[in-house]
């Protein structure tokens, strides 16, 4: 008997009766009512702010007829419906959500132009706190009680308490100005020179994300190396490191993966914060100026790409849920 039957007889793991379509569209169609749910929202929720948004960019001083040009250039002097049905027409057929008031270009081009170090920034982020988790948890849950397991288990208490723009201050202090190893802001040029400037900014959000990850991934490393299939494993003469890579990690990694789609929030908006700490021309520095300078299309533009991101993110960790255990099907 292989050990890939043996791990299953043993697990007592059966295929999900659930027909695997009727589960992805199940899955597609929650996906679709998120979105549509979020673009109702962000709409609504910036007309629900007191105050005309003329006046509020416009300034106290401005004439009756400057803020009457303004709220038709921002099509605020059409009926709500009217705007919602143009608003929603626009994002869905053109990707756009307006005339930025500051750039006077789409919020589409600029978002556009921004969103790659953003990307980018949050895909390196995953990479590290997945790689460095991953390490710190199997070092804790084979040395259960020692000496590293304890102080594995303090580190993440520690770095959970400190607010990430400390974090990334702390880091530029010690690594780019004292150490001269990382700039200190600024994207470089190249693809080389991407990755080096963006390491730092990385690290930085990538270190509130680990305590939660090597918790979990911790407890279920113990969980899954206690069980009865890891013992018959071990009784079968299964060596302890094939095992260890090939079943417990396996099956320990989807709740930590489920749980880096739900931060995966939280991770969009730790980059943003960071990339004004580090001087990044991304998403962060764009929403950050059009906040200042009251440029609702683009932070609608923003709040929407942020959010389909998000929704489309953790589409994709369920049904990779889904395919590494069958049993998860349908129940995220």
């Amino acid at each position: 008997m292989t050990a890939h039957n043996l791990f299953k007889k043993s697990a007592g793991l059966r295929a999900n009766p659930t027909s695997p379509h009727k589960w992805l569209v199940r899955a597609m169609i929650r996906a679709a009512s998120v979105v549509i749910c979020v673009v109702v929202a962000v709409f609504f929720i910036i007309r629900l702010v007191p105050g005309d948004p003329a006046k509020m960019i416009l300034g106290e001083y401005a004439t009756a007829e400057a803020i009457e040009s303004m709220r038709h250039r921002l099509g605020l002097d059409r009926s709500l419906w009217e705007q919602f049905i143009g608003f929603v027409h626009n994002f869905f057929t053109h990707g756009d959500t307006g005339v930025s008031i500051v750039f006077e270009t789409s919020s589409r081009e600029l978002i556009a132009e921004r969103a790659p170090v953003t990307l980018l920034l949050i895909a390196m982020t995953c990479l590290f706190a997945i790689i460095v988790s991953l390490v710190l948890a199997t070092l804790a849950a084979t040395h259960k009680d020692g000496l590293l397991d304890h102080m594995i288990r303090i580190l993440p208490a520690v770095t959970l308490g400190m607010p990430i723009f400390w974090v990334g201050l702390l880091l530029i202090l010690v690594f780019s100005v004292r150490l001269r190893w990382f700039p200190v802001g600024g994207v470089g040029e190249g693809w080389l020179g991407i990755l080096y400037s963006l390491a730092l900014p990385a690290i930085t959000v990538g270190l509130s994300q680990i305590p939660s990850l090597v918790r979990s991934l911790r407890a279920q490393m113990l969980e899954v190396l206690e069980s009865d299939f890891v013992v018959t494993l071990k009784a079968a003469g299964i060596p302890g490191r094939v095992i260890l890579i090939k079943h417990v990690l396996r099956n320990s990694a989807l709740p930590a993966l489920m749980l880096l789609g739900v931060n995966i929030a939280y991770l969009m908006g730790g980059t943003l914060v960071i990339e004004q700490v580090f001087g990044l021309k991304g998403i962060g520095s764009l929403l950050f100026s059009a906040i200042s300078n009251r440029d609702f299309p683009v932070i609608q533009g923003i709040a929407l790409y942020c959010a389909l991101s998000v929704v489309i993110i953790g589409f994709v960790i369920e049904v990779a849920s889904g395919y590494l255990d069958p049993r998860t099907k349908g129940e995220q």
